[in-house]
């Protein structure tokens, strides 16, 4: 059996191209060529060319026919149009950012996406809504009416090694700088889905195990325990063996975190994995307990370059002097504020009577 990895050389890649192996598949990886990744076996081989238009798409697969694609990179409309009768199997991975409010929260109302968010929530597909996200919902329809028994995966964030955005990064650098604490909105109550690269190709790799049950499906995928984003930092600094002050700014001042946060607004983006959990028998191979530390440890052993590739797609600039700034600003403030109202703040009595024995009332004459 023939398949084609389009994509292959990202956090999630060799996992999904080894369990292919193990499965007893010739596995083809067509990719840029720009990152080769040194976990992917040689027996596996290569296509360099670019998957995010039709002519070259064809130019790179003329004559080619395979028994699956697994398509994790490039236009996958472009690629499902091309491999259109060339293949009876074809998996394709989008991501959550296709639901209506997920970027937008305040089109909704209340704002904000349930928490979790099913697959039944409602797609982004009005011209006025985020084009970003209204391609992602007519790529996954492209999909469908070109393979009609194709699954498509909505992956959330990603993390493990060799991530080319590695948010992990922004936590681990400036606990290794010795900062004395790390900005975070709303106290760190974030809740944000994300899925361990490995655990993410075990979802995959159920849909080619299981291609009855999966055909002309879309699947949540993600670890099934869903951190805040306190926890995480706090997961990584225990990792390294550090503790970190996490200083908690309004959303609208904590713009210092939108590298980790991924996004500028306070809602949460949960998503609900019980189709896949139910239909597949899918459960995380590795807990994020152990999937986070794991994570951790590569990246100290592997720290991307200062100022490098990494980092500039990052997007953080790790301005520790504008961050003291807003730090101490915000303690100046909660200093006003203890002064307004008291340390103790407002005391609130128990709502139910208390009496000291039968047939009295408490101290409230209740």
């Amino acid at each position: 059996m023939r398949a084609l990895v389009v994509g292959g050389t990202g956090p999630t890649g060799p996992f999904i191209v080894n369990g292919l192996l193990e499965r007893g598949y010739q596995v083809t990886i067509f990719h840029r060529g720009t990152h080769e990744n040194p976990e992917i076996e040689h027996r596996v081989s290569h296509i360099h060319g670019d998957p995010h238009f039709r002519e070259t798409i064809d130019d790179a697969l003329v004559g080619r026919t395979y028994d699956l694609v697994v398509a994790t990179y490039g236009r996958l409309r472009h690629l499902a149009a091309a491999l259109q009768g060339r293949t009876p199997r074809f998996i394709g991975v989008g991501g959550v950012a296709i639901y209506r409010g997920f970027k937008e929260p305040e089109r909704l109302r209340p704002p904000g996406l349930p928490v979790p968010t099913p697959e039944t929530w409602p797609l982004v597909t009005g011209d006025d809504e985020l084009r970003f996200s209204q391609l992602m919902t007519q790529t996954e329809q492209a999909v469908f009416i070109a393979h009609p028994t194709a699954t498509m995966f909505r992956y959330p964030y990603v993390y493990g090694p060799h991530q080319l955005i590695p948010r992990e990064w922004c936590f681990i650098r400036r606990i290794r700088d010795k900062r004395p604490f790390i900005i975070v909105p709303d106290g760190g109550l974030l809740l944000a889905a994300h899925g361990y690269a490995g655990n993410l190709a075990h979802a995959v790799l159920l849909a080619v195990d299981k291609p009855r049950e999966s055909a002309g499906k879309a699947y949540n995928c993600g670890d099934e325990r869903t951190l805040t984003l306190r926890q995480t930092i706090e997961m990584v600094a225990d990792t390294m063996g550090e503790r970190i002050e996490l200083a908690s700014l309004p959303n609208e001042a904590a713009k210092p975190s939108l590298p980790y946060t991924l996004h500028d607004h306070p809602h949460h983006w949960v998503m609900d994995i019980s189709r896949i959990k139910d239909e597949l028998g899918y459960r995380d191979p590795l807990p994020v307990e152990q999937a986070l530390p794991e994570t951790v440890r590569w990246y100290l052993e592997n720290p991307p370059e200062a100022g490098g590739e990494i980092e500039q797609r990052l997007a953080d600039p790790f301005d520790y002097e504008l961050e003291d700034r807003l730090v101490e600003i915000q303690r100046r403030a909660h200093k006003e504020l203890e002064a307004l109202v008291g340390q103790e703040g407002f005391a609130r009595p128990h709502a139910y009577p208390h009496p000291k024995a039968p047939g009295e009332r408490d101290h409230r004459a209740r």
